[in-house]
């Protein structure tokens, strides 16, 4: 072979070791870009709402648990954590985590230990399932502290005094926070047939005997009236006291026939009402029940599981009726129905959906977990579902 020759040769080894570089380089390359992005798809950024207060946590782990874990958030059995520990989390996800605690009430007297993941006395009380018209020892929106919960349940005290007997509706918790309340002022001599540091309890009737005066002037009890006004928002036959009655005060003057000391007639002199009675207001519901024939639904359904949940409770066709029309308007017994606009969620749109963790932390996917917080939401706020449909029909929200 001439010099000539190899010439060529070289020029074509040197191409080809040039091109293995290149080939080599963007091999390379691509596992750099591809490990970039695989990297930047693992990255996430995730909110964690933890009693109230936002941390955000930069992660690379997959679950709720590694989210925690990341951003240093204890949790314990008891605790509410939203979604559960075991969930995927997305790159921007968000978690909610509620420590629990164990916090002393006392509910018209009787003290009690209750396990609460609640931030506010508000929602204390809401998972108590209480209804609205309860006093409380603290303001709804006060955190929820070591000091002990007292509320106090509306009731009704029947109080015979001055010959007169009087129904009055109270919340309070003590039978003399009841009389001040209904409106009865007590002279340092009158008897009561109950010790007034009694805890007040519903139906309790309370004898008061006024003591025999040596003067010529005498303090009365003046009834209060009962005014009954239609409400749109209760079903017919249900019947709530809207604003409280309370006794006025007569006072009035006598002149005393006395006869060998021993009084024989009294007459009056004068009689003014010194303080006025307050009518008592009566809400009587005139909302119509759906029809029960409409509750046949189909087998294996939600609104199947529903209706078995509500007939547990004692709820039967014609409460299930107004359970049926309050979620068909609501949701259409969809679990995975999200209003966009104001965060509500799930069968009975729970505002925020989070909420309902507070029965399951399966509470996105699962619908018995979403009917069991509708059924105690509508049971502590409404007493009952024609109770919430009457007010979502009036207000167009319940």
């Amino acid at each position: 072979m001439t010099g000539h020759d190899q010439v060529p040769g070289r020029r074509a080894a040197r191409a080809r070791a040039r091109a293995a570089r290149a080939a080599a380089q963007a091999v390379v390359l691509a596992l750099v870009v591809g490990g970039t992005s695989a990297f930047a798809a693992m990255h996430k950024d995730v909110t964690v709402d933890v009693d109230g207060t936002q941390v955000r946590v930069q992660t690379f782990g997959r679950t709720v648990a590694d989210v925690l874990a990341a951003g240093r958030i204890e949790v314990s059995p008891g605790d509410l954590v939203a979604p559960a520990p075991d969930q995927p989390v997305g790159r921007t996800g968000q978690v909610v985590v509620r420590h629990g605690r164990e916090i002393d009430v006392e509910v018209d007297g009787r003290q009690q230990k209750v396990w609460t993941t609640a931030l506010t006395v508000g929602e204390a009380v809401e998972e108590l399932g209480l209804r609205d018209g309860v006093r409380l020892s603290a303001s709804r929106s006060d955190s929820v502290g070591r000091d002990t919960l007292r509320v106090s349940t509306q009731k009704t005290v029947h109080l015979v005094v001055d010959g007169q007997v009087i129904d009055g509706v109270t919340s309070g918790s003590t039978v003399r926070d009841a009389l001040r309340e209904i409106g009865l002022v007590l002279e340092e001599s009158d008897q009561v047939s109950v010790p007034l540091d009694a805890a007040a309890v519903d139906g309790l009737v309370v004898l008061v005997t006024r003591a025999a005066s040596s003067g010529e002037t005498v303090t009365e009890l003046v009834p209060f009236a009962v005014q009954e006004v239609e409400d749109p928002t209760l079903v017919k036959g249900n019947r709530v006291v809207r604003s409280t009655g309370k006794a006025g005060q007569r006072t009035t003057t006598y002149s005393l026939d006395v006869v060998g000391g021993v009084v024989v007639g009294r007459t009056v002199v004068a009689s003014v009402v010194t303080v006025a009675p307050v009518d008592q207001v009566i809400r009587v519901g005139t909302a119509e029940l759906p029809d029960p024939s409409t509750v046949a639904v189909e087998p294996g359904t939600a609104q199947a599981m529903g209706k078995e949940m509500a007939a547990a409770r004692g709820w039967g066709d014609d409460q299930f009726a107004c359970l049926l029309a309050l979620w068909n308007k609501e949701s259409g017994w969809r679990w995975n129905a999200e209003n966009k606009s104001s965060g509500a969620y799930g069968i009975p749109q729970s505002l925020p959906g989070s909420k309902m963790a507070s029965v399951a932390d399966d509470w996105r996917t699962n619908p018995a977990t979403q009917i069991t917080w509708g059924l105690n939401y509508i049971a502590g706020r409404y007493g009952n579902p024609c109770g919430a449909w009457a007010h979502s029909q009036a207000k167009n929200w319940y």
